[in-house]
């Protein structure tokens, strides 16, 4: 298995669920199917919001990357309150977000306890506090659940029964199983996947909690658990018209929006991604059809498309240019720090230069971030 735990043993336990936020970047679907396929992951449980007012910027492309890869969906929120005023108020919050974001009725939005808010609480006051987002964010359709640490769950709030997505480090020695009782137990913060940058929180689920609540969008697959994804892609992929002709267009985008990347050169073809803002796109085909300007681009496994705008004009959702902005690799710096800092991926920040994810840089080298 191609993956780094630093030095915890991959079978030791199951990864079943991993748990993503902003801090990991965009995520595409080609990399959630590759830890389905190549690490058994079922779920993934993207962060929604946090406090009264943040607002996570990948949590719409990762709900539709996560569903478009065949894993269950769910959410969270990372809490900030301390009354419970503030935890129906969040609870609201947290529920409309993910509403807009397209998290589906029946996934479980958990509630993240564990920051200095909570802390300075007793225990009966954090109880009462969950107990109230719990209770506020089922009216939205989710299904609620606290996330925390081992020792916070003993000592700063109850946990009864099958309630908790808990985490709880170091690893557990052979034999050992700990948070049975318990619908999840987090057992790393560090796992890092072939196809994906940062460390990952990765859990076992004990329960089909984070399972049972929605309908299971797992595609049927062959051996390699990819074909038939693909397969089932391309029934829904559009093929130009007669009268329409593709023409070599090898350029690079910056997405000045939001934009839904499909299977195919329409829109009612299915959704591949979501790509956020300042996304770097590379294209090497062009097409008029439909009344958009579409633009081709290779991906991991096949082509996703977008329209670039109109098809009089081509400017309204990106921009082209052979400007770039710079920069110069320091020392310390890695392709992961900077890709973090300039909100890209590892692999479009390693691609966009020419190389990948493995190449040594070293302090001096100039790469292109824009």
């Amino acid at each position: 298995m191609a993956a780094l735990f630093l030095g915890l043993n991959v079978n030791a336990a199951r990864m079943d669920m991993v748990d993503v936020s902003n801090n990991n970047g965009y995520m595409s679907t080609a990399e959630y199917v590759s830890m389905r396929n190549e690490f058994g992951v079922k779920a993934v449980t993207v962060k929604i919001s946090e406090g009264g007012t943040y607002k996570d910027p990948y949590a719409a492309s990762n709900i539709a990357n996560v569903q478009a890869a065949g894993l269950y969906i769910n959410g969270y929120h990372f809490a900030r309150y301390a009354t419970k005023a503030q935890a129906i108020a969040e609870a609201d919050f947290a529920g409309q977000t993910a509403k807009a974001a397209g998290l589906p009725v029946g996934a479980v939005l958990a509630t993240d306890v564990e920051a200095e808010e909570q802390n300075n609480q007793s225990k009966a006051t954090n109880d009462r506090n969950n107990a109230a987002f719990m209770k506020e964010i089922q009216k939205f359709g989710y299904r609620a659940d606290i996330y925390t640490s081992g020792s916070w769950a003993n000592n700063k709030m109850t946990i009864k029964g099958k309630t908790g997505w808990i985490a709880g480090y170091p690893f557990v020695p052979a034999g050992k199983q700990w948070y049975t009782n318990n619908n999840a137990w987090q057992w790393s913060g560090s796992a890092h996947f072939r196809i994906s940058y940062g460390g990952f929180d990765v859990s076992q689920l004990y329960t089909d909690y984070y399972t049972a609540g929605q309908k299971s969008t797992v595609k049927p697959t062959d051996k390699d658990g990819v074909k038939a994804n693909n397969q089932a892609a391309n029934k829904h992929t559009s093929k130009p018209s007669a009268s329409a002709k593709w023409v070599k267009e090898a350029k690079t985008y910056t997405l000045k929006a939001a934009v839904k990347l499909r299977t195919g050169a329409s829109t009612s073809s299915n959704v591949v991604a979501i790509l956020p803002a300042g996304t770097t796109v590379k294209t090497d085909q062009a097409i008029i059809q439909g009344g958009y300007r579409w633009v081709r681009q290779p991906r991991f496994s096949g082509y996703g498309y977008l329209a670039t705008g109109p098809a009089n004009n081509s400017l309204e959702y990106v921009k082209t240019g052979a400007s770039h902005t710079y920069y110069t690799v320091k020392a310390g710096d890695s392709w992961w720090s900077i890709a973090h800092r300039n909100g890209l991926s590892m692999t479009t920040l390693a691609s966009q230069n020419g190389k990948t994810i493995y190449t040594t840089i070293y302090p001096g080298q100039r790469l292109v971030v824009r």
